[in-house]
């Protein structure tokens, strides 16, 4: 009898205690507050590193480091004042160039590449950075990590918002119809 008394509680807690699933709705967030505060954090981040590369150029008493409108900074090595032509979309460039860390740790050892200006991948800070070279010239870049691989490093050496430096020696500009500059 005991036995059928606890089956009968069973059954009845297994009908009535349960009921029929509903599925949950989704959590409401507003994506556009999301955005404006990954935008704000960036805009932090950008600040300190900027302070961060200021404050080391500031140490380098000999070297006259610019500011470019592109948002990095260079200082010229080696500078030719009498020619004036400068590559431009389409030029076919050869130079030679290093990566090193702000504290001139090498991440990339120095190699010579051609690039076809605005054509290929390559840095973007460095990308822009070549534009105002002139063939012969040495200039010493400084790309902050918004400017060069950002968030995700390029998968190899350089890390997570790494500050770069770049020396970079513009050997020739050639124009698309093969002429040399």
């Amino acid at each position: 009898m005991k036995n059928r008394v606890y089956i009968y509680i069973i059954v009845v807690i297994g009908v009535f205690g349960c009921k029929e699933l509903e599925a949950r709705r989704p959590k409401q967030q507003s994506t556009k507050n999301f955005y404006k505060e990954v935008v704000e954090q960036n805009k932090k981040m950008n600040a300190l590193e900027t302070q961060k590369i200021l404050s080391h150029l500031s140490k380098d008493t000999i070297t006259e480091y610019k500011s470019s409108a592109n948002g990095f900074w260079y200082a010229y090595q080696k500078q030719d004042t009498v020619l004036s032509s400068t590559p431009v979309k389409g030029d076919e460039v050869t130079l030679n160039y290093n990566i090193t860390s702000l504290n001139n740790e090498v991440i990339y050892d120095f190699q010579t590449r051609k690039y076809t200006i605005d054509k290929e991948d390559f840095v973007p800070g460095l990308r822009d950075g070549i534009k105002l070279m002139k063939k012969g010239e040495t200039i010493t870049f400084v790309i902050p990590s918004y400017r060069a691989y950002g968030v995700t490093g390029d998968g190899n050496r350089i890390g997570m918002n790494q500050t770069l430096k770049s020396i970079v020696t513009l050997i020739e500009i050639k124009k698309p119809n093969n002429e040399i500059k």
